[in-house]
């Protein structure tokens, strides 16, 4: 049987070799590591936090997305990360300031 998750958390850690923008050149992947370790100290059971390829807003990066909402955020610090996890995840209220 499937695991059903409350939310899915999607990172940007796209990287591109054409010179132009890109999450993965903004820490994208360590805030993911961090997140995911934050989801596991939490001890969140339902809660996934997922690679995502390009979303096509990398000039802003990192960008993740927050399902099922689908709430689009610009997360620089893991200060974003831990105030999106206890705001947003575990209680419901969007983080205004770093949506995007």
């Amino acid at each position: 049987m499937a695991e059903i998750y409350t939310h899915h958390v999607f990172f940007c850690t796209h990287s591109r070799d054409d010179g132009t923008a890109y999450c993965q050149q903004h820490g994208s992947s360590a805030l993911r590591d961090y997140a995911k370790q934050r989801i596991k100290e939490l001890k969140l059971k339902k809660v996934r936090i997922n690679n995502a390829g390009c979303l096509n807003r990398c000039k802003l990066g990192p960008i993740i997305v927050v399902y099922p909402e689908g709430i689009w955020y610009q997360c620089k610090t893991q200060a974003d990360v831990d105030e999106i996890i206890e705001s947003h995840v575990q209680n419901g209220i969007i983080v205004k300031r770093l949506q995007k």
